[in-house]
Order: C-alpha cells, then sequence, then structure tokens
C-alpha cells in the first residue's frame, strides 16, 4: 500500500500578522493564528500542526472514496508543483479550477467512467473551447486519474482512451510569405524594427525578446539566459530554450542602430525598456500602440507574434535549411535523439540566417 498523503500547509505573514493555510474538502482554508509581536514562527508552526492533525488522521490512505477535489488539491498538486515552473502552474492551476475542480470536486475517484469524460471534453469542444485547451484538459486527466493508478487510489485509469474531439476549433496556422515579412518591416520604426526581426528572422520569442539586457547581446549572438512572462522575469520556457541564438549580418546592424539611439546603455539596462526605464517594456503594450496600427496600414493586422515565430520555420524549411539548425535556433525539439546527442555550431546557424536575409532582399 502507499504511503499516506499528510499535508504539511504553509505560513504567511500579513500586515503583521500569521495567516494559516491548508486545504480541506476542495478548498483553500485560512486562519488568523496571531501577531507576529506576539506569536513566535514556531509557536505558529505549532498551531498550524494542531490544525492539520486532525484533517491528517481522517486520511486513511488511498481509497477510491477519496474526493476528486480532494485528491487534486492534497496529492496531484503538491507533487506536480515541484516539477512546474512559476508561469506552467499558474497557468494550470486556473485551468484546473476552473474546468475540472468547479465540475468534479465532490464526485469520489470510483465514480468515474469514461464515457462521461470524453462526454465532458465533447460539451467544451461544443461551448466553443480552443483545441489547446481541451487537449490540454485531456492531458490533465489522462495525469490525474494516472497518478491515482500508480498511488494506488484506483485501479484502472478511466482517462487512459480519452480523445480529443475532431469538433474541437482548430487554429488557422498562417505564415507570411516572403513579400509580407519584407512589407512588415518596412513599416515600423528602429524599435519595432528591431523587435519583429528578432521574433522574425531569429526566431525569438516574444518573452524572450522583451526580458532581454544589454549584456545578453554579443556582436553576432544573443544568449537567452531569462524571458519576461506576465511582467515578471522567469527562467526559459524549456531546458532547449537556454540558448545561444545566431544573428545575421543585417538583424546585428538593426540592433546596432537602436542601440545608438538609446544612448549606448550600459550592461545591466533593459534592451527594450519602458518609459522609465527601470523595467522592460509590456509586449501587449508595444504591441498595442507601436506596432499593431502599423499592420493593419498594410493589411497585416492577422500577424502576431506566434505567426512570425511560425514564418521563421517555414521559410527556413523552404530554403531547405536543416531542420536541426532551426530546431536549435528555435530553442525547442526535432528528436530527442537529435537533441540529446547534436548540437549545431553557432556559425553554421550563422550563415543560414544570412541566406535567409539575403533572399529577403533580392525575391
Amino acid at each position: 500500500m502507499s504511503r499516506k498523503r499528510h499535508q504539511e500547509g504553509s505560513l504567511k505573514i500579513a500586515r503583521g500578522r500569521w495567516i494559516a493555510q491548508w486545504w480541506e474538502a476542495g478548498h483553500r482554508r485560512n486562519k488568523l493564528l496571531g501577531k507576529v509581536s506576539k506569536v513566535t514562527k514556531s509557536q505558529a508552526k505549532d498551531k498550524l500542526a494542531e490544525i492539520l492533525a486532525a484533517i491528517n488522521t481522517k486520511q486513511d490512505g488511498p481509497s477510491e472514496d477519496w474526493k476528486f477535489g480532494d485528491f487534486v488539491n492534497q496529492v496531484y498538486l503538491p507533487w506536480y508543483r515541484r516539477k512546474w515552473k512559476s508561469s506552467t502552474t499558474a497557468c494550470n492551476l486556473d485551468r484546473l479550477e476552473h474546468h475540472l475542480i468547479c465540475e468534479f470536486a465532490d464526485l469520489t475517484l470510483k465514480s468515474f467512467k469514461a464515457s462521461e469524460l470524453q462526454d465532458f471534453l465533447d460539451r467544451k469542444a461544443l461551448a466553443g473551447l480552443s483545441f489547446s485547451t481541451v487537449d490540454h484538459l485531456r492531458w490533465d486527466m489522462k495525469q490525474i486519474f494516472g497518478m491515482a493508478v500508480v498511488e494506488g487510489y484506483l485501479q484502472k485509469n478511466p482517462a487512459a482512451l480519452l480523445f480529443t474531439p475532431n469538433k474541437t476549433l482548430r487554429p488557422v496556422q498562417r505564415v507570411m510569405a516572403w513579400q509580407e515579412v519584407r512589407l512588415l518591416f518596412s513599416v515600423l520604426e528602429a524599435r519595432e524594427l528591431a523587435i519583429c526581426m528578432l521574433a522574425t528572422i531569429a526566431g525569438m520569442r516574444p518573452g524572450e525578446i522583451f526580458g532581454l539586457k544589454w549584456r545578453h547581446v554579443n556582436a553576432d549572438h544573443i544568449e537567452i539566459e531569462q524571458r519576461l512572462y506576465r511582467g515578471k522575469i522567469d527562467s526559459p520556457k524549456t531546458n532547449q530554450s537556454k540558448r545561444s541564438v545566431a544573428l545575421s549580418h543585417g538583424l546585428q546592424s538593426d540592433i546596432a542602430r537602436w542601440r545608438s539611439l538609446t544612448g549606448d546603455p550600459g550592461p545591466e539596462a533593459w534592451v527594450f525598456p519602458s518609459e522609465t526605464l527601470k523595467t522592460p517594456m509590456s509586449k501587449d503594450n508595444c504591441w498595442r500602440r507601436w506596432i499593431a496600427p502599423r499592420l493593419k496600414s498594410v493589411r497585416l493586422e492577422w500577424v502576431n507574434f506566434q505567426v512570425m515565430r511560425r514564418t521563421h520555420a517555414s521559410l527556413m524549411r523552404e530554403l531547405e535549411v536543416d531542420p536541426k539548425i532551426v530546431a536549435d535556433q528555435l530553442g525547442h525539439s526535432v528528436d530527442v535523439n537529435l537533441n540529446v546527442y547534436t548540437k549545431t555550431a553557432l556559425g553554421l546557424r550563422k550563415e543560414a540566417l544570412n541566406t535567409f536575409e539575403s533572399a529577403l532582399r533580392v525575391m
């Protein structure tokens, strides 16, 4: 039999007072323990332990009678939050709370049937949720019930055979043609041009672009060490995302031009700062105020950062550039074997980008 899952709860300080937090019956509970000036941290921990003792004694170990909400909050999330990045945690918690916990919280694990879970996905698809959201919900359920099986709460996984409904809305994966890329670049000012060239020619993610400091920018490449996510600096999205991004000759010149216009800032200055110069520029603010109006003027309002990155991959493929070179430049996988055992030289990717840029100028 698997070990018992006893939650430890947590303590926080708010307005000079100790606040205890824990999960119970699928809901987060809070309790005021006293003022920090009168209650030591050790005493606060003892009080929290007393609260949790009664709850933990009720947990008789793995059982099919556990409620879905309790299992997710007390077993599944404590385990996977140790693995997830903060950005992943925020997205996953929001999706679980709004789609799964709110509907299934009080149902026991043994009550779930595969057909009912598939009906749930069908309803979500008919409600107009995106393919990405419905597909993530399918994966969430498969992972949650899979863990219930591994930990001894269930005999079999009712979500093992779930599939994403064909009726789910799938986004149109548009890319720019060569002439549209040239048109895009022709209507932008120096700062926005550098941003969009980094996205389209260098294939960088928007969070990587707006999270840049000048110390990351070298003569012929950029070191991706961080990204901007929801206004906060975070680590790169994946292990492959932490990489060296090659820069073509023209892109090097445009970045140097932008740097000269900013007064040759120091290494810790943001490459694309906000008006205060103390924080990085907001991606959404930049797009709404400075890029989108220019794109609309030339009927490219359908273009976004995802389109630019997808365009990079598509046009590089059209030029028959080695897919491994493209994958290393973008910071994602071709397949496990190549990514584990093979790395392309920075010089090869620089040569490929120069070919890409030259094609833009002559076609």
